[in-house]
């Protein structure tokens, strides 16, 4: 089976997992059989990928195939998600979920968290995504990732009790955030205060892409890297100086990043004609300042979770 991903390229060969309890699948109502399987990566664990979200994807799809069962691809992500929240202890999101099983070739995905509709918006033509680890490791599950959701639903319980129709930070204006700042923990309204932030930066980007505006877009994503340091407190210096060299590299529109934080990865937008020099240049620069050798890919966005015969798996 194959899960793909908007930020990475992500291929799992799935034929079973020893041992493994479907138990996520098996409160959906899906009778599940045994078998046995074995699950070939290209994605680094730990690297802040969406490795587990496309294992997870992987695995479920596979498990409900080879039982001639099905599910949609919005309901398989939720199972997924719930797997990783409920087994795995990580209060995540969906998003990585939900690419893993509905992504496009060449498309990103703008997603409504709270009912789960979706849009696919076609990347850039003469851009390329490009990302770099930083060789430094975190855990999705570490107690500092529970902890920012803590901080946010904290706020949001704080801000519904003083406006009506406030479920979550989405229904908050930064307007809203700001005439509250007062009464908050500084740290409660920091992490308020990205997530406001992110909301709207999101928005802006879905109208860079439907524009193809690459300088829209990178621009977004050296704001939204800012916020994901100093408000959410979730980079580190080895990211921070692999972002900073990359925005002072030429072709570079932007860069940030990207999953979990506390090590990992960053992400950056590049001129498609420049991506090769901006690889090695990267790689030499991050080097000297970290005597780090970090690991560089260019890729496209691929299709979502889709099973895949013969020797289209090697591919």
């Amino acid at each position: 089976m194959r899960s793909g991903a908007a930020e990475t390229s992500a291929t799992w060969t799935v034929s079973g997992l020893r041992r493994m309890e479907p138990a996520s699948l098996r409160m959906s109502g899906a009778e599940i059989g045994g078998a046995n399987l074995l699950v070939e990566g290209k994605v680094p664990m730990g690297a802040g990928l969406s490795s587990s979200a496309s294992v997870e994807v992987a695995a479920g799809y596979a498990l409900l195939e080879s039982s001639g069962l099905s599910r949609s691809p919005v309901e398989l992500a939720k199972i997924c998600q719930r797997a990783e929240n409920e087994f795995a202890g990580a209060r995540c999101g969906i998003m990585d979920q939900m690419i893993a099983c509905c992504g496009r070739a060449n498309y990103a995905l703008i997603l409504d968290c709270r009912t789960l509709r979706f849009r696919l918006l076609p990347l850039f033509a003469d851009a390329q995504f490009v990302v770099c680890n930083s060789m430094v490791k975190h855990d999705h599950a570490a107690n500092e990732y529970n902890q920012r959701r803590a901080d946010c639903e904290t706020a949001a319980r704080f801000l519904s009790a003083r406006m009506p129709g406030v479920k979550t930070l989405r229904d908050v204006s930064i307007e809203d955030l700001e005439r509250h700042a007062a009464d908050l923990p500084g740290t409660v309204y920091r992490r308020a205060h990205h997530v406001v932030t992110e909301n709207a930066r999101v928005l802006a980007a879905r109208v860079a892409l439907e524009k193809s505006d690459p300088g829209l877009f990178g621009a977004l994503m050296k704001q939204s890297h800012a916020s994901l340091r100093d408000d959410y407190n979730v980079s580190c210096a080895e990211l921070d100086i692999l972002v900073e060299l990359a925005s002072n590299s030429p072709g570079v529109y932007g860069s940030r990043m990207t999953g979990g934080g506390f090590g990992g990865c960053t992400i950056s937008l590049v001129a498609a004609e420049r991506v090769e020099d901006f690889e090695q240049a990267i790689a030499a620069e991050y080097h000297d300042a970290t005597n780090l050798t970090p690991d560089v890919y260019s890729f496209h966005a691929s299709d979502g979770v889709q099973e895949v015969i013969g020797d289209s798996a090697q591919q």
